[in-house]
């Protein structure tokens, strides 16, 4: 009698329906995800150098439609290219104006006794001319209404002045008669400053201290560099990236550990 073969199954697990959706079941896009191409100009490596390539556009719109205005326009046969093909050629143009002769000025067009004021100082004048049409509605002020700014006394303009002082008329109320002790003292009258009617020395003047402009944001450091990770200057070798496929039917690894140990 022939013995029993044993079974292909290994502990108490035996094929059955999974109670939800696995990975297993669904079908995957597979190894169709690779690194960029070398060839063509779309998805381009960028890693890779690119030769020069010709690009094809698409027809325009317009192109079906007829927008030209055809051969119609005569083009001289001097026209090149480049402009004219520079041949000498005659032009024509209107009949210029008959030059007149200059008449120059004789000895008697000179009035030389009427030049005295020109080459000559003259004492100012006063000119008289008609009077005007508009006289009535002008209002331009006359001679006698500007006056000199005077030059004596101490509320001079254009001169320097000295100290001078003034005299005035004594008030009866607030006076010293009133209370002696309004009387002013030596310390009430102030020295005058000699800059005032003498020659002011050079000073100095003090300012604020002034900083160059400049900017405040802060700037990385030559430890916040990788060149070593840089890739757009120089090729860089293929490489893939593999991840892992988690599931949440996977199950945990389990060791049988027997309970008796033997040291």
């Amino acid at each position: 009698m022939p013995s029993p073969k044993p079974e292909p199954w290994v502990g108490t697990w035996r094929p059955h329906r999974p109670r939800g959706p696995i990975s297993a079941l669904c079908g995957t896009p597979g190894p169709k995800y690779a690194l960029p191409g070398l060839t063509g100009i779309s998805n381009h490596d960028p890693t890779k150098y690119k030769a020069p390539m010709f690009s094809f556009g698409t027809r325009h719109d317009l192109a079906s439609s007829d927008c030209s205005p055809g051969p119609k326009y005569l083009m001289p046969s001097n026209i090149t290219r480049d402009g004219p093909d520079g041949t000498p050629a005659f032009s024509l143009y209107s009949r210029p104006k008959e030059l007149r002769l200059f008449q120059h000025p004789g000895p008697g067009k000179y009035s030389p006794e009427k030049a005295g004021n020109v080459v000559f100082h003259s004492s100012p004048a006063f000119s008289l001319t008609g009077r005007s049409k508009d006289v009535s509605t002008s209002r331009t002020p006359g001679p006698a209404s500007y006056i000199l700014p005077p030059v004596l006394g101490p509320k001079t303009a254009a001169t320097s002045s000295a100290p001078s002082y003034s005299l005035c008329g004594r008030s009866k109320i607030g006076g010293i008669t009133e209370d002696l002790k309004k009387t002013p003292g030596p310390a009430a009258y102030k020295v005058v400053d000699p800059c005032v009617y003498r020659q002011k020395p050079p000073q100095y003047s003090m300012t604020g201290r002034s900083f160059t402009p400049g900017e405040t944001t802060m700037k990385p450091g030559p430890g916040a560099h990788y060149p070593e990770r840089v890739t757009f200057t120089r090729a860089k070798a293929p490489s893939f990236s593999f991840g892992l496929h988690h599931s949440q039917y996977i199950a945990p690894l389990i060791v049988d550990v027997p309970h008796e140990c033997h040291f």
